[in-house]
């Protein structure tokens, strides 16, 4: 068979996958599309139209594999003010031509463009995006419009807007701000219920849904109006219909002023950088592990706007919270983000009328949930423990942002970056004798299947774009040695990027090693912090916790080893299929006995990336075996496990067994072996025993019950399991 007609098989075989994907997506951007374009005081209609052109062209012409394009929350501020300055019909023809220059990007292979801007610098600008949202929107959703010349304003008066709300005396706007606080709610302890139902239905489409019955309820029940006010209801959803025949020609007139393209730079500025980091973040989580043309992606995604500014919609970006939500969802290709603009226009089509009995509120409440993950404390305290000077970069891009601007913002990061690097040297020369020298030398070894990369004199984000050319040029299932002995300057955004292609060749079974960092010191002990060549740092103290202590004790009881000590040589873990869209920080509270064949441990891992990103933190038990046994998954069967039959997802039956084809959910490619592997034995275990999360990898086992950290009566029990499971398929395996 020929390869085209095995990736024409392929595709169709992964259409009921990508089109349950694209519908779950589909449920959080109808939601945020239309706060998104109200956020940026644009017709309600104009995200969602971003959304339909962006998961349609982008699908067809695009370079990315599992991303899903739409409206961004990075340009709500530019575009509020586009629209605030321009006027309606001149926003949009800035939209278009941000759109033409994006496409100019890519035509012009300029994907890398987001390798000039140093990390610290990048995450004040987000930071400073994440309180823009949150400070304009907060009083919406507590029902309170104010109108304020500067963004700090907004924030500096939430308290007198909360101290209003408690003195409400019209009962529309108690209700109202009531719908924005229990959205918020919604938005902030929704995803901390780890239940495999309920995350069926995203928290944005919770909000509406409630939303829709508060508003039935009112009508159908108790036959009154909706008691919130009115003036913070939805309105002007058009339909389809209305909007093909309303389309409008945009202004180009302000064309020749300097305000039109203020704006259209500032648009493109921002698409382009939000873009392509979202892009390189989805990249890591794509379980097969593919690697996207970002250069065709911004010519898609420069495409993409001009439709949707044609249209009236707002610019088109890849969105890295519904990508994330798409990657999860088993999407394997780019198809999931066609259908979930498919589904988009179902929705409009079907249901516009019902979308104006969702209270302004508690749209917004999902937008400042938004902005304050963009903004978040935390990722303050993740700044400073990478270093002081990252702090002052951060502070210096978000304030500048904030008072001046975005772009602005970006150019004080740059410059306070550079300022700072040559204080640290304490040399200007340095940089400008070698900024644009060749500091870069790779080789292939002679006779091997690995390169080597030696970086001389200094590595910064100024001439980072070097050393990537030279990374790029590697296939990702190579080994390759980044040599740094010879560099005296190595910044925060480098070290950075190094970690990243490290996680990368790890799941592609390549091998990325950094050395030459031994005599560099840092002023922190994150792994991100820059290096240079000064002395050692003293060593930090480290303290058990009570649960740390609690292990120990237990570990002496049943004579077992111990470690408290984080560890981030997880390989072992890289080949189960629960890991394959997650990514783990480190394991800790380790646990082990006989070499290490049976060892437990609390984990740390991630879902998604930036605002997208949830950490997650469990208990795990992990089985080295002695004999090789077949590849598979086993749960308790469900609802949804039914629901996944739908989607392409096959339960494996055993025969003579139908109580536990009942109760268990069997998953793996080697039905035949699986098959022969379920003995008798084996199946009365697991019927006999509590139900786990069990996962075969072919040369281990991966065993947990619940996502989050274990009791210490839960981790005798997992242990004892563990235990006689291993002896079960040991003595199946020597007995075949």
């Amino acid at each position: 068979m020929s390869p085209k007609k095995n990736k024409i098989k392929d595709f169709i075989s992964a259409l009921p996958k990508n089109i349950f994907s694209g519908f779950v997506v589909s449920l959080i951007a109808l939601p945020l599309g239309l706060g998104l374009a109200m956020a940026s005081e644009a017709p309600p209609i104009a995200g969602i139209i971003a959304a339909v052109v962006g998961g349609i062209v982008v699908s067809i012409f695009g370079g990315s594999h599992v991303t899903i394009a739409g409206p961004g929350n990075g340009l709500v501020g530019v575009l509020l003010v586009a629209f605030a300055s321009l006027g309606l019909e001149n926003a949009y023809a800035a939209i278009i031509c941000s759109g033409i220059l994006i496409m100019l990007l890519g035509f012009f292979r300029m994907g890398k463009l987001a390798d000039f801007f140093p990390s610290s610098a990048i995450q004040g600008m987000l930071a400073a995006i994440g309180l823009i949202i949150l400070g304009k929107q907060f009083h919406i959703m507590f029902a309170h419009k104010i109108k304020r010349e500067d963004t700090l304003d907004y924030l500096f008066d939430i308290p007198f807007t909360i101290n209003d709300a408690l003195h409400y005396e019209r009962d529309g706007l108690i209700y109202a701000a009531g719908a924005g606080i229990l959205s918020l709610a919604i938005m902030v302890f929704y995803p901390k219920i780890r239940n495999k139902y309920l995350q069926l239905i995203p928290a944005p489409m919770w909000i509406v849904l409630l939303s829709i019955c508060f508003s039935y309820y009112f009508e159908l029940v108790l036959h009154e109006d909706n008691p919130i006010a009115t003036e913070y209801m939805i309105s002007g959803i058009p339909s389809i219909q209305t909007i093909i025949a309303n389309m409008q020609w945009p202004n180009f007139s302000g064309l020749v002023s300097f305000p039109f393209w203020s704006s259209v730079l500032a648009i493109t500025l921002i698409a382009s950088i939000e873009s392509l980091l979202s892009i390189k973040a989805v990249d890591k989580l794509d379980p097969e592990k593919r690697r996207s043309n970002v250069n065709r992606d911004l010519k898609a995604l420069g495409l993409a706007t001009m439709g949707s500014g044609f249209l009236g919609g707002l610019n088109v970006v890849t969105v890295i919270a519904r990508s994330s939500v798409n990657v999860n969802n088993g999407a394997s290709n780019r198809s999931a983000n066609f259908f979930h603009a498919t589904f988009l226009v179902l929705f409009i089509v079907l249901f516009s009328t019902q979308l104006t009995r969702i209270p302004l509120p508690a749209l917004m409440a999902i937008l400042v949930f938004t902005g304050y993950k963009l903004a978040s404390p935390n990722i303050v305290k993740k700044i400073f423990s990478i270093g002081k000077e990252q702090l002052i970069i951060f502070f210096v891009t978000l304030l500048t942002t904030l008072k001046i601007g975005l772009i602005t913002g970006i150019l004080a990061g740059v410059v306070a970056t550079f300022i700072i690097h040559v204080i640290l040297n304490r040399t200007f020369a340095l940089f400008f004798r070698n900024v644009l020298k060749p500091n870069v030398l790779m080789y292939q070894e002679e006779g091997q299947d690995s390169y080597y990369i030696s970086v001389k004199h200094f590595c910064s984000f100024l001439n980072y774009y070097k050393l990537k050319n030279k990374l790029e040029a590697v296939p990702e299932d190579k080994d390759i040695i980044v040599d740094f002995s010879l560099c005296s300057f190595v910044d925060h955004t480098v070290m950075e990027n190094m970690h990243n292609y490290q996680e990368l060749f790890k799941k592609r079974d390549g091998h990325f090693d950094v050395i030459g960092l031994d005599m560099h010191d840092t002023d922190s002990e994150h792994p991100f912090a820059l290096r240079r060549l000064l002395p050692v740092p003293g060593i930090i103290k480290k303290n058990l916790t009570r649960r740390q202590t609690s292990m120990e004790d237990l570990a002496t009881d049943y004579d077992l080893n111990y470690m408290f000590d984080k560890q981030r040589q997880v390989g072992f873990l890289n080949r189960f299929l629960f890991f394959n869209t997650k990514h783990v920080n480190h394991i800790y509270n380790r646990l082990s006995y006989q070499n290490n064949t049976i060892s437990l441990f609390d984990i740390e891992f991630y879902e998604g990336e930036f605002i997208a990103k949830e950490v997650v933190r469990s208990t795990m038990l992990h089985i080295r075996l002695d004999h090789a046994i077949p590849e598979f998954t086993l749960d308790r069967e469900g609802f949804l496990e039914k629901v996944y039959a739908f989607a392409g997802f096959k339960d494996i039956p055993i025969q003579n067994h139908s109580d536990f084809s009942n109760r268990f959910y069997l998953l793996g490619d080697n039905e035949e072996a699986i098959i022969a592997f379920f003995n008798d034995e084996l199946v009365h275990f697991f019927e006999s025993n509590p139900y786990y999360h069990i996962e075969s990898n072919g040369e281990a086992l991966l065993i947990f019950g619940k996502e989050r950290l274990a009791s210490i009566k839960e981790i005798k029990a997992l242990l004892d399991f563990g235990k006689r499971l291993k002896e079960v398929v040991e003595v199946d395996r020597v007995g075949i």
